[in-house]
């Protein structure tokens, strides 16, 4: 039986594989809808393969601190990048879960990758290094 931190972490490894997989299935979307969010095309191109390597490593257990330590920088990024863009009162869509599913961001955006944030510090704080 999985512990809470197992659980908390697989979800976090899931959330990041559907995101890596919808971003990768329409590639020239992301990277146009990322360039809106201000996100320069070199890092664009590196978050949705690192998305899902870390989701994957997370999904399958073979996971350890420093997995769930990058997932919760990128998240923490990503929350951070939000908040900053709405704060200059500007709402662009978001491809987070791909750009087929974009919405233009929102508080509703930052309010929900701080439960993502929440639920990678429950899975960081229990696991043993």
């Amino acid at each position: 039986m999985w512990s809470v931190d197992e659980w908390c972490a697989a979800f976090v490894g899931a959330l990041f594989v559907f995101s890596s997989t919808q971003k990768l299935i329409d590639w020239r979307g992301w990277l146009n809808q990322s360039a809106e969010l201000g996100v320069p095309r070199r890092l664009a191109a590196v978050v949705a393969p690192l998305e899902g390597l870390v989701g994957i490593g997370l999904v399958t257990q073979v996971w350890s601190r420093s997995l769930l330590f990058v997932s919760l920088v990128m998240l923490v990024c990503f929350t951070t990048l939000i908040a900053s863009l709405l704060a200059r009162g500007r709402r662009p869509a978001c491809a987070c879960f791909g750009a087929a599913r974009s919405r233009p961001i929102s508080w509703w955006t930052v309010a929900r990758n701080v439960a993502f944030v929440g639920v990678n510090l429950v899975a960081l704080l229990g696991t043993s290094s």
